[in-house]
């Protein structure tokens, strides 16, 4: 059910609306123009230039690190390069965190999530390209055998023992091939990462804050439908619901194999914990590089006058209120979601539950707030 009462948002809105155009009319010409707290440009641009290119910036040298380190393994396969190279993808993985949910413009274009973190790893599949150099990765069957996801497989689940999993990278009969796939994925991240970057840096940017419009093509609707999607899919479905068995989808069942992370565990609350952070942030525009909040959904609510009908309570507090809640929860699991569900999955229930009311602020009472067009669809069930 909505928080809101939609004729006091529309009414919020309408009046802040005509009393910036009383302002704007009445201004004398030789006098500094208000600035309309409406204009999306600033909005826009603060995205842009403070948010989603320093973030991509940011994982840029996490990835330039971890490639470096899987550089060092592949040309000498031992315990002391094994490790640097899990802390580097470990690195990179959680700053990953912080730009995946930029799934617009470039973002969208390459698809990029889909080839740097679907999840659980393909093991068969991944066997299977390790085996035929020239299987392509670009298909959908693609996905869960490269990323991140395949990463972890392949450095920390072919053994449980270290020793163990070397030997694949020495002496077994497939290792030269298995090494040559792990270049093979770490050049497919690095490429696509540059085409993702290069647009953003390149004409996007300019083509992003220039379509300031509320329509489903605009930037601000494209942005909203990422954002919320990532929230509702993403960390609530992907990190937490599909694991407990939340979603009605999965019948109630339970599949602790599906956690992010699942060869390495003990960071799956690391990377849940990230990524709710990182939705928070946006949601708030803190910028990247000065941790300061700018124009964001926050400002663009407030200047509505985005209100709980009952309570008069701003609806960005509300929102920010929830966050807070299900950030708790999140952070109460514990370190190994593998593990929680299997030994407390109510919490993770619990976080289900609160993360889901978010999902219902944001896609209901935020998007009718600002008029906005939900475009897509979820069919995880709820």
């Amino acid at each position: 059910m909505s928080f809101l009462n939609r004729k006091h948002i529309r009414l919020a809105g309408l009046i802040g609306l005509m009393g910036i155009a009383w302002a704007c009319g009445s201004s004398d010409s030789g006098t500094d123009p208000v600035t309309d707290p409406l204009d999306r440009k600033p909005m826009l641009e603060h995205w842009a230039d403070n948010i989603i290119i320093p973030s991509y910036n940011n994982f840029k040298v996490k990835l330039d690190a971890m490639t470096t380190a899987s550089d060092a393994f592949r040309a000498n396969p031992a315990t002391t390069t094994l490790s640097d190279f899990r802390a580097a993808w470990v690195s990179a993985y959680t700053e990953w965190q912080k730009v995946e949910l930029f799934e617009v413009g470039p973002g969208d274009k390459y698809t990029i999530r889909n080839f740097f973190n679907i999840y659980p790893a393909d093991e068969a599949g991944i066997a299977e390209y390790i085996a035929n150099p020239s299987a392509n990765m670009a298909v959908p069957a693609a996905y869960p055998r490269q990323g991140f996801p395949a990463l972890d497989y392949l450095i920390n689940g072919l053994a449980d023992a270290d020793e163990d999993i070397l030997v694949y990278y020495t002496t077994d009969a497939s290792a030269a091939q298995r090494l040559a796939y792990i270049k093979r994925i770490t050049d497919r991240m690095n490429d696509l990462l540059a085409s993702v970057l290069g647009e953003w840096k390149g004409d996007y940017r300019e083509t992003f804050v220039s379509k300031t419009g509320l329509d489903i093509s605009s930037s601000t609707g494209l942005m909203v439908n990422a954002y919320a999607l990532y929230y509702e899919r993403f960390i609530r479905s992907g990190k937490i619901g599909i694991p407990s068995g939340a979603l009605t989808s999965t019948g109630g069942t339970k599949h602790p194999e599906k956690v992010e992370a699942y060869y390495k565990r003990d960071i799956s609350r690391t990377l849940a914990e990230t990524a709710h952070q990182a939705a928070i942030d946006f949601f708030n525009g803190v910028n990247v590089l000065t941790a300061q909040e700018g124009p964001s959904f926050k400002s663009y609510l407030d200047a509505l006058g985005a209100k709980d009908g009952s309570t008069g309570t701003a609806l960005s507090a509300i929102i920010n209120a929830q966050f807070s809640v299900a950030d708790a929860k999140i952070n109460a699991l514990s370190a190994d979601f593998y593990a929680q569900v299997q030994t407390n999955n109510q919490a993770m229930l619990d976080t289900y539950a609160e993360l889901q009311k978010a999902v219902r602020m944001l896609k209901v009472d935020m998007t009718s707030a600002m008029s906005v067009t939900i475009t897509y669809t979820d069919n995880d069930g709820d």
